[in-house]
């Protein structure tokens, strides 16, 4: 009784192709075969096997060649596999021609990672852009699915009874469908866009500098912000386990406040659609004032996963926004020498180790001048005192024969308020009249 209420795990084959003809992003390599094997696990799969082809170039049916094919068939039925998932992206005719001769459905790599987003995806705004890039995925593979009934009435009309005509109309039917998801939900994330960018002028005009955490998929970017700012969020060793973005608060300094937000992980042959779609969420790199690159140092490949975040990063147009790069689980690392530089610094986000230097290099970065203070205001300058609740950071405010406000003022609110500044600062001097 106990096993028939267990959920049913998908047993999966995982196949990939090596060819000279692929770049070396898309093809299939050990790590990369290990990482699907992850990603399976993530999904709530298991693997039972791996094939991997060395071929000149990709056959356009069936990718691996008819040969490979007839292995693969084999080794499903051996293993009573369910599932056959490819490391690399396959046209929507070559799953379907796949899917017939294995006798098994058949995805990629692409489609394994929609489907883990769909399951991680927990805010309104996350499941919308999973939503968005499963319908742009799915769209170009309905005339996949609907192409033996084109070809078929495209034959002279002498195709079966029950074929002429239905298949077209229903693959028709079916794309317009899909579009008009397509514009609805580009429509909700817009105004998603629309949100974002009223909140971040708020930010801008409050002079409040932002944190992106961006890094390879399990790098460690949750329990980094979990350290820094007690954000409580689910950090497991896991692909894809923080989809929707945490902002936090983060008190550098007395005098220095920031925004820290974490992003979704990244990781190569990312489904291009996925990019997309989340853009919504990603563009806040190109408006944040300073990149946390979080590397996994214990991580062989870790160059190679920066590389990928690298390269994603400039696709979103963030490159030119100033980047720490941060070496996590550095108490783990493997090399002789530790990375190193002005630009660079180790920690690792479970202990605590590096932290205090992590903290100092962004204090050098961001504080922008800001200064705590006591203003006397009168008790006809009242409103000022909202100003101050909106723009400054007000620590105490008490009601004697003035308004007497405690707060932490920015460089350009304190030069319009310094008047009711008390003690009085000292004038500032040009360069020259020091």
């Amino acid at each position: 009784m106990a096993e028939n209420m267990e959920e049913k795990v998908n047993r999966a084959i995982l196949v990939g192709l090596n060819s000279p003809r692929l770049s070396q992003m898309d093809n299939a390599t050990d790590s990369s075969m290990e990482e699907l094997a992850a990603l399976l696990e993530t999904a709530g799969g298991e693997s039972l096997g791996v094939v991997v082809q060395n071929k000149d170039c990709p056959d356009p049916a069936t990718f691996i060649g008819d040969g490979k094919v007839d292995e693969v068939r084999d080794l499903v039925q051996a293993t009573e596999a369910d599932l056959v998932i490819f490391d690399n992206d396959l046209s929507p005719s070559q799953v379907r021609v796949l899917t017939e001769r294995i006798g098994v459905q058949v995805m990629d790599r692409s489609a394994l990672i929609l489907d883990i987003f769909a399951q991680r995806a927990r805010t309104r705004e996350g499941r919308l852009q999973v939503e968005l890039a499963q319908y742009k995925y799915l769209l170009p593979r309905l005339t996949g699915m609907w192409k033996h009934l084109t070809r078929q009435n495209a034959s002279g009309g002498k195709s079966p009874i029950g074929t002429r005509g239905p298949g077209e109309t229903q693959l028709e039917s079916d794309r317009r469908h899909i579009r008009r998801k397509l514009q609805k939900l580009e429509e909700e994330l817009a105004e998603v866009r629309r949100i974002r960018g009223v909140q971040r002028e708020r930010r801008i005009k409050n002079e409040v500098p932002v944190v992106a955490i961006v890094g390879y998929t399990n790098a460690g970017k949750s329990t980094l912000l979990n350290h820094l700012t007690g954000a409580e969020i689910p950090a497991n060793n896991r692909l894809f386990d923080t989809l929707d973005t945490t902002t936090r608060m983060l008190e550098i300094t007395d005098t220095c406040t920031v925004l820290v937000s974490d992003t979704v992980g990244f990781i190569r042959k990312l489904p291009h659609h996925l990019v997309e779609a989340f853009k919504a969420t990603l563009e806040e790199l190109q408006y944040a004032d300073l990149l946390l690159h979080v590397i996994d140092a214990s991580n062989p490949e870790w160059r190679d996963q920066a590389e990928v975040v690298d390269r994603l990063i400039r696709e979103l147009g963030a490159q030119e926004t100033p980047r720490l790069e941060v070496f996590n689980k550095s108490d783990l690392y493997v090399g002789d020498i530790r990375p190193h530089g002005e630009n660079i610094v180790s920690i690792s986000a479970k202990t605590g180790e590096g932290i205090p230097e992590l903290l100092q290099k962004i204090a050098d970065r961001l504080d922008s001048g800001a200064k705590r203070v006591v203003l006397h205001l009168p008790y006809e300058q009242g409103g000022v005192l909202d100003t101050l609740y909106r723009e400054a950071k007000v620590e105490q405010v008490e009601y004697a024969e003035t308004i007497e406000v405690t707060a932490v003022l920015t460089p350009k609110l304190l030069g319009q308020l310094r008047g009711w500044v008390f003690p009085p600062l000292p004038e500032e001097k040009e360069d020259w009249e020091r």
